[in-house]
């Protein structure tokens, strides 16, 4: 008599997604412990990660094999799960952000796994949660928040929610070659204590242009930050950039601080916006060669406070 086919319990995936930045609007060094900071400029690019419960080896694989931070990261959830996956299972991870440009790439690929392990095993993952685990891999931006945020880099802590803006374009170029992030955030940082004060003054006067969605103003304190970002990673092409921003009516530059990338910022809904980001797109090419536009991201909502979050959803 044939033995009963045993069904197989189904494999249980889950996805994730996170944006990434066009560098930062703002970074430096406040005057207190732990003054790292950032405040992000989110981008529409975005990574996907996909988490499929089975593998063939029995144990968690990631696709592509460099994704190793992704791989630690899934392997973390996976232990503390009630329910992990005993068959082991396979993390896809797909991005169209840059890497070691200075964009956000690697914490994107982090934020949309635990998004996606977290699915796939029925493990919450609220904001404070994956600041938590990320702090035991890397300094890591602030992109699991939808919003503008304030956020401690190198201990992976929210400092506060800043809002949305009107969309603006990024004409970018890159520099060239690949920065760690993990061998950045360990130079020491050069700034004095007048600096740190200055970069107090920048964070408030930012923190109330993107209340008043004031953009010529955001446009003003990223030029700023950029600029003082030149003692610690130095930009080549930052003054010839600048000089294309007044010529074309940009509204400032914005850099990856920790990266190899600079950009144009234009307000997306001048009426003048099309004749200007052809003409800083051409005088960035004839810079840098290769040049692409960016569109940042606004949100529908952006809560003071995000405990639990639950704001809004991005749009281009």
């Amino acid at each position: 008599m044939p033995r009963p086919h045993r069904r197989e319990p189904s494999a249980r995936t889950g996805t994730g997604t996170a944006f990434g930045t066009f560098g930062e609007l703002l970074q430096g060094v406040l005057p207190e412990a732990d003054g790292d900071f950032l405040v992000t400029l989110p981008v529409a690019r975005w990574t996907m990660a996909t988490f499929r419960e089975g593998s063939a080896s029995g144990a968690i694989e990631v696709w592509p094999p460099r994704k190793t931070k992704a791989l630690r990261l899934a392997r973390m959830i996976a232990a503390s799960a009630p329910r992990g996956p005993a068959r082991g299972g396979v993390l896809t991870v797909s991005s169209v952000i840059p890497e070691g440009k200075g964009l956000a790439s690697s914490s994107a690929d982090l934020v949309a796994t635990a998004r996606a392990v977290g699915r796939a095993l029925d493990v919450a993952m609220p904001p404070a949660r994956i600041e938590r685990l990320l702090a035991r891999i890397e300094p890591t931006d602030g992109v699991l928040y939808p919003a503008i945020v304030a956020f401690h880099h190198r201990s992976v802590r929210l400092r506060s929610v800043l809002g949305s803006l009107p969309a603006m374009a990024v004409v970018g170029v890159d520099e060239g070659g690949a920065v760690d992030t993990v061998d950045f955030n360990r130079i020491p940082k050069p700034f004095t204590a007048a600096d740190r004060r200055t970069y107090v003054d920048l964070l408030g006067r930012l923190t109330d242009a993107v209340r008043a969605r004031d953009l010529a103003e955001v446009g003003r304190i990223a030029t700023r930050s950029a600029l003082m970002n030149q003692t610690l990673r130095h930009k080549h092409a930052l003054d010839p950039m600048r000089a294309i921003c007044r010529e074309v009516g940009g509204l400032g530059v914005a850099v990856g601080h920790s990266g190899t990338t600079l950009g144009i910022l234009l307000d997306a809904t001048d009426p003048s916006y099309t004749r200007r980001v052809t003409a800083a797109a051409r005088a960035c090419a004839e810079l840098a060669g290769a040049v692409a536009v960016y569109r940042t991201l606004s949100f529908d909502t952006a809560a003071n406070t995000v405990s639990g979050w639950k704001g809004g959803r991005p749009h281009a």
